[in-house]
Protein backbone atom coordinates (compact mmCIF):
# COMPACT_ATOMS: atom_id res chain seq x y z
CA UNK A 1 0.00 0.00 0.00
CA UNK A 2 1.19 3.63 -0.67
CA UNK A 3 -0.68 6.94 -0.60
CA UNK A 4 -2.34 8.75 -3.20
CA UNK A 5 -4.11 11.90 -1.74
CA UNK A 6 -6.14 12.81 -4.26
CA UNK A 7 -8.05 9.11 -3.84
CA UNK A 8 -8.99 8.87 -0.31
CA UNK A 9 -12.36 9.43 0.72
CA UNK A 10 -12.75 12.26 3.04
CA UNK A 11 -12.85 11.44 6.96
CA UNK A 12 -14.41 14.38 9.59
CA UNK A 13 -14.21 12.18 12.67
CA UNK A 14 -13.75 13.60 16.12
CA UNK A 15 -14.78 10.82 18.69
CA UNK A 16 -11.87 9.60 20.55
CA UNK A 17 -12.18 5.55 20.59
CA UNK A 18 -12.44 4.87 24.41
CA UNK A 19 -9.51 2.04 24.02
CA UNK A 20 -7.11 4.92 23.00
CA UNK A 21 -8.32 6.95 25.67
CA UNK A 22 -7.25 3.98 28.67
CA UNK A 23 -4.09 3.19 26.46
CA UNK A 24 -2.65 6.92 27.36
CA UNK A 25 -2.65 6.84 30.51
CA UNK A 26 -0.60 3.73 30.51
CA UNK A 27 3.61 2.73 31.49
CA UNK A 28 5.31 0.79 29.12
CA UNK A 29 5.31 -2.56 31.03
CA UNK A 30 1.36 -2.19 31.21
CA UNK A 31 1.17 -1.72 27.35
CA UNK A 32 3.58 -4.49 26.80
CA UNK A 33 1.39 -7.07 28.93
CA UNK A 34 -1.51 -6.51 26.80
CA UNK A 35 0.22 -6.61 23.59
CA UNK A 36 1.24 -9.88 24.61
CA UNK A 37 -2.49 -11.58 25.70
CA UNK A 38 -3.81 -10.31 22.48
CA UNK A 39 -1.22 -11.96 20.87
CA UNK A 40 -1.22 -15.24 22.85
CA UNK A 41 -4.74 -15.26 22.73
CA UNK A 42 -4.74 -15.19 18.75
CA UNK A 43 -6.03 -13.00 16.46
CA UNK A 44 -7.69 -13.35 13.22
CA UNK A 45 -4.75 -13.48 10.38
CA UNK A 46 -1.95 -12.26 9.74
CA UNK A 47 -0.77 -11.12 5.87
CA UNK A 48 2.54 -13.28 5.43
CA UNK A 49 5.55 -11.23 4.98
CA UNK A 50 7.61 -13.53 2.30
CA UNK A 51 11.29 -11.98 1.87
CA UNK A 52 14.04 -11.93 4.40
CA UNK A 53 17.16 -9.46 4.20
CA UNK A 54 18.31 -9.18 0.69
CA UNK A 55 15.29 -10.81 -1.01
CA UNK A 56 12.69 -9.10 -2.92
CA UNK A 57 9.69 -9.72 -5.08
CA UNK A 58 11.43 -11.74 -8.13
CA UNK A 59 13.75 -13.80 -5.58
CA UNK A 60 12.36 -17.72 -5.49
CA UNK A 61 11.66 -18.55 -2.10
CA UNK A 62 12.29 -21.61 -0.56
CA UNK A 63 9.33 -23.90 1.07
CA UNK A 64 11.79 -23.75 4.43
CA UNK A 65 12.20 -20.63 4.78
CA UNK A 66 8.33 -20.17 4.43
CA UNK A 67 8.36 -22.55 6.79
CA UNK A 68 10.56 -21.23 9.11
CA UNK A 69 8.03 -18.02 9.29
CA UNK A 70 5.40 -19.95 9.61
CA UNK A 71 6.68 -21.83 12.58
CA UNK A 72 6.49 -18.38 14.26
CA UNK A 73 2.80 -17.20 13.42
CA UNK A 74 1.18 -20.73 13.61
CA UNK A 75 0.86 -20.39 17.57
CA UNK A 76 -1.04 -17.20 17.06
CA UNK A 77 -3.69 -16.91 14.24
CA UNK A 78 -5.89 -19.22 12.35
CA UNK A 79 -5.60 -17.62 9.26
CA UNK A 80 -2.70 -16.93 6.33
CA UNK A 81 -3.46 -14.26 3.69
CA UNK A 82 -0.46 -14.45 0.73
CA UNK A 83 -0.05 -11.76 -2.02
CA UNK A 84 1.13 -14.42 -5.35
CA UNK A 85 0.90 -17.77 -6.47
CA UNK A 86 4.50 -18.11 -8.22
CA UNK A 87 8.44 -17.23 -7.53
CA UNK A 88 7.77 -19.88 -3.97
CA UNK A 89 4.83 -18.03 -2.71
CA UNK A 90 2.64 -21.21 -3.84
CA UNK A 91 4.22 -22.68 -0.75
CA UNK A 92 2.67 -20.14 1.47
CA UNK A 93 -1.03 -21.70 1.53
CA UNK A 94 0.13 -25.60 1.73
CA UNK A 95 2.75 -25.16 4.47
CA UNK A 96 -0.11 -22.98 6.59
CA UNK A 97 -2.84 -26.06 5.91
CA UNK A 98 -0.03 -28.17 7.40
CA UNK A 99 -0.21 -26.40 10.76
CA UNK A 100 -4.37 -26.36 10.43
CA UNK A 101 -4.61 -22.65 9.35
CA UNK A 102 -6.98 -21.43 6.60
CA UNK A 103 -6.11 -18.85 3.95
CA UNK A 104 -6.77 -16.11 1.82
CA UNK A 105 -4.37 -16.72 -1.66
CA UNK A 106 -4.12 -14.24 -3.82
CA UNK A 107 -3.08 -13.85 -7.25
CA UNK A 108 -1.05 -11.18 -7.85
CA UNK A 109 -2.05 -9.38 -11.42
CA UNK A 110 -0.08 -6.47 -13.05
CA UNK A 111 0.15 -4.84 -16.10
CA UNK A 112 2.32 -7.99 -17.35
CA UNK A 113 -0.62 -10.34 -18.96
CA UNK A 114 1.94 -12.97 -19.52
CA UNK A 115 2.14 -12.93 -16.05
CA UNK A 116 -1.20 -12.24 -14.84
CA UNK A 117 -1.94 -15.53 -16.55
CA UNK A 118 0.56 -17.68 -14.75
CA UNK A 119 -0.57 -16.17 -10.93
CA UNK A 120 -4.56 -17.42 -12.29
CA UNK A 121 -3.55 -20.69 -13.32
CA UNK A 122 -1.67 -20.99 -10.42
CA UNK A 123 -4.27 -20.11 -8.12
CA UNK A 124 -7.07 -22.25 -9.57
CA UNK A 125 -4.60 -25.17 -9.05
CA UNK A 126 -3.77 -24.66 -6.05
CA UNK A 127 -7.69 -24.03 -5.39
CA UNK A 128 -8.03 -27.53 -7.00
CA UNK A 129 -6.23 -29.42 -4.48
CA UNK A 130 -7.59 -27.70 -1.42
CA UNK A 131 -5.31 -24.98 -0.27
CA UNK A 132 -7.82 -21.84 -0.87
CA UNK A 133 -10.37 -21.04 1.60
CA UNK A 134 -10.83 -17.58 0.06
CA UNK A 135 -9.82 -16.67 -3.45
CA UNK A 136 -8.50 -12.80 -4.33
CA UNK A 137 -8.26 -11.92 -7.69
CA UNK A 138 -5.21 -9.43 -7.64
CA UNK A 139 -4.46 -6.50 -5.03
CA UNK A 140 -4.86 -2.92 -5.51
CA UNK A 141 -4.44 -3.32 -9.05
CA UNK A 142 -7.17 -0.71 -9.52
CA UNK A 143 -5.09 1.37 -6.84
CA UNK A 144 -2.11 0.86 -8.58
CA UNK A 145 -3.86 1.98 -12.17
CA UNK A 146 -2.16 -1.55 -13.58
CA UNK A 147 -5.65 -2.84 -15.10
CA UNK A 148 -9.05 -1.37 -16.20
CA UNK A 149 -11.67 -2.28 -14.21
CA UNK A 150 -13.22 -4.37 -17.12
CA UNK A 151 -9.84 -6.27 -17.41
CA UNK A 152 -10.00 -7.27 -13.87
CA UNK A 153 -13.94 -7.82 -13.73
CA UNK A 154 -12.99 -10.32 -16.75
CA UNK A 155 -10.35 -12.22 -14.42
CA UNK A 156 -12.39 -12.30 -11.36
CA UNK A 157 -15.17 -13.74 -14.30
CA UNK A 158 -12.97 -16.84 -14.81
CA UNK A 159 -12.20 -17.61 -11.59
CA UNK A 160 -15.45 -17.51 -10.67
CA UNK A 161 -16.47 -20.16 -12.84
CA UNK A 162 -13.28 -22.37 -12.00
CA UNK A 163 -13.93 -21.92 -8.33
CA UNK A 164 -17.84 -22.12 -8.31
CA UNK A 165 -17.72 -23.42 -4.31
CA UNK A 166 -14.78 -20.65 -2.95
CA UNK A 167 -15.65 -17.32 -2.10
CA UNK A 168 -14.05 -14.60 -5.00
CA UNK A 169 -13.25 -11.59 -4.24
CA UNK A 170 -10.48 -8.46 -4.76
CA UNK A 171 -8.55 -6.58 -2.43
CA UNK A 172 -8.01 -2.82 -3.12
CA UNK A 173 -8.69 0.26 -0.91
CA UNK A 174 -12.11 0.54 0.76
CA UNK A 175 -13.02 4.10 -1.26
CA UNK A 176 -12.77 1.48 -4.36
CA UNK A 177 -15.75 -0.60 -3.58
CA UNK A 178 -17.83 2.41 -3.07
CA UNK A 179 -16.69 3.90 -6.19
CA UNK A 180 -17.23 1.08 -8.71
CA UNK A 181 -20.59 -1.27 -7.59
CA UNK A 182 -19.86 -3.19 -10.27
CA UNK A 183 -17.02 -4.59 -8.94
CA UNK A 184 -18.83 -5.10 -5.41
CA UNK A 185 -21.50 -6.51 -6.80
CA UNK A 186 -19.58 -9.04 -9.00
CA UNK A 187 -17.34 -10.02 -5.93
CA UNK A 188 -18.57 -12.57 -3.39
CA UNK A 189 -16.95 -11.26 -0.52
CA UNK A 190 -15.24 -7.65 -0.07
CA UNK A 191 -11.52 -7.74 0.82
CA UNK A 192 -10.83 -4.04 1.77
CA UNK A 193 -7.80 -2.43 2.78
CA UNK A 194 -8.39 0.17 5.60
CA UNK A 195 -5.03 2.40 6.33
CA UNK A 196 -5.37 5.35 8.18
CA UNK A 197 -1.98 6.19 8.31
CA UNK A 198 -1.13 6.18 4.40
CA UNK A 199 -4.55 8.84 4.72
CA UNK A 200 -1.98 11.20 7.39
CA UNK A 201 -4.58 10.85 10.76
CA UNK A 202 -3.44 11.76 13.07
CA UNK A 203 -2.93 8.71 15.81
CA UNK A 204 -5.44 9.49 18.22
CA UNK A 205 -7.98 9.37 15.19
CA UNK A 206 -6.63 6.50 13.61
CA UNK A 207 -8.84 3.59 15.03
CA UNK A 208 -11.98 5.52 14.88
CA UNK A 209 -11.16 6.25 11.26
CA UNK A 210 -9.87 2.63 10.37
CA UNK A 211 -13.57 1.43 12.38
CA UNK A 212 -15.13 4.54 9.16
CA UNK A 213 -13.44 2.75 6.58
CA UNK A 214 -14.74 -0.53 7.35
CA UNK A 215 -18.48 0.49 7.41
CA UNK A 216 -18.05 2.48 4.39
CA UNK A 217 -17.21 -1.55 2.66
CA UNK A 218 -19.92 -2.87 4.55
CA UNK A 219 -22.41 -0.56 2.95
CA UNK A 220 -20.75 -1.40 -0.49
CA UNK A 221 -21.17 -5.01 0.29
CA UNK A 222 -24.74 -4.62 0.49
CA UNK A 223 -24.95 -7.32 3.20
CA UNK A 224 -22.11 -9.23 1.88
CA UNK A 225 -19.12 -10.45 3.89
CA UNK A 226 -16.79 -8.19 4.03
CA UNK A 227 -12.74 -8.41 5.61
CA UNK A 228 -10.23 -6.19 6.60
CA UNK A 229 -7.14 -7.48 4.39
CA UNK A 230 -4.73 -5.30 5.02
CA UNK A 231 -4.68 -2.63 8.34
CA UNK A 232 -1.91 -1.73 10.45
CA UNK A 233 0.51 1.16 11.87
CA UNK A 234 4.24 1.45 11.10
CA UNK A 235 6.76 0.70 13.74
CA UNK A 236 9.35 3.44 12.74
CA UNK A 237 10.07 5.79 9.55
CA UNK A 238 8.55 9.13 8.12
CA UNK A 239 5.23 11.03 8.94
CA UNK A 240 2.88 11.44 6.52
CA UNK A 241 0.29 14.05 7.14
CA UNK A 242 -0.49 14.13 10.96
CA UNK A 243 0.47 10.17 11.47
CA UNK A 244 3.80 9.46 13.13
CA UNK A 245 5.69 5.72 13.04
CA UNK A 246 6.56 4.87 16.51
CA UNK A 247 7.20 1.49 18.70
CA UNK A 248 4.37 2.63 20.95
CA UNK A 249 1.86 3.97 18.03
CA UNK A 250 2.33 0.65 16.77
CA UNK A 251 1.96 -1.50 19.94
CA UNK A 252 -1.23 0.75 20.66
CA UNK A 253 -2.92 0.25 17.25
CA UNK A 254 -2.48 -3.49 17.31
CA UNK A 255 -3.97 -3.73 20.59
CA UNK A 256 -7.14 -1.34 19.42
CA UNK A 257 -8.03 -3.37 16.47
CA UNK A 258 -7.93 -6.51 17.34
CA UNK A 259 -9.76 -5.82 20.69
CA UNK A 260 -12.20 -4.53 18.38
CA UNK A 261 -11.83 -7.48 15.98
CA UNK A 262 -12.42 -9.96 18.41
CA UNK A 263 -15.20 -8.36 20.40
CA UNK A 264 -17.08 -7.38 17.21
CA UNK A 265 -16.29 -10.48 15.11
CA UNK A 266 -14.53 -8.89 12.46
CA UNK A 267 -12.48 -10.81 10.23
CA UNK A 268 -9.34 -8.72 10.26
CA UNK A 269 -5.73 -9.78 8.54
CA UNK A 270 -3.35 -7.13 10.39
CA UNK A 271 -0.35 -5.85 7.79
CA UNK A 272 2.29 -7.41 8.94
CA UNK A 273 3.51 -10.32 10.17
CA UNK A 274 7.48 -9.55 9.75
CA UNK A 275 9.79 -6.23 8.63
CA UNK A 276 10.22 -6.21 5.13
CA UNK A 277 13.54 -4.21 3.86
CA UNK A 278 12.83 -4.22 0.36
CA UNK A 279 9.45 -1.70 0.60
CA UNK A 280 12.02 1.05 1.55
CA UNK A 281 12.35 1.26 -2.78
CA UNK A 282 8.55 2.05 -2.84
CA UNK A 283 7.25 3.68 0.26
CA UNK A 284 10.76 5.32 1.93
CA UNK A 285 11.91 4.00 4.97
CA UNK A 286 8.24 3.61 6.28
CA UNK A 287 7.79 1.01 4.39
CA UNK A 288 10.22 -1.34 6.31
CA UNK A 289 8.51 -1.33 9.47
CA UNK A 290 4.63 -2.66 9.77
CA UNK A 291 5.67 -5.83 11.23
CA UNK A 292 5.21 -7.02 14.62
CA UNK A 293 7.97 -9.34 13.96
CA UNK A 294 11.07 -7.42 12.91
CA UNK A 295 12.96 -8.78 9.60
CA UNK A 296 14.68 -11.69 11.64
CA UNK A 297 12.00 -12.71 13.30
CA UNK A 298 12.26 -10.79 16.72
CA UNK A 299 8.89 -10.07 18.24
CA UNK A 300 9.43 -5.91 18.39
CA UNK A 301 6.73 -5.50 21.07
CA UNK A 302 6.89 -7.91 23.92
Amino acid sequence: MSFRSEKFLSYKGTNTPEQINSLKSMSEDELKSIFLDVLNRGVHGFCFSLYEEGQQPGDIISEEQIRRRMEILAPHTKWIRSFSCTEGNEWIPKVAKQFGMKTLVGAWLSDDLEKNREEIDGLIKLADKGFVDIAAVGNEVLYRDDLTEDQLLKYIEEVKTQLPDIPVGYVDAYYEFVQRPQLSDLCDLILCNCYPYWEGTPFEYSFDHMRHMYQLGIDAGKGKRVVITETGWPSKGEGLGGANPSYKNAKKYFINTHLWAVENNIETFYFSSFDEAWKVDAEGEVGAYWGVWDSKGKLKFG
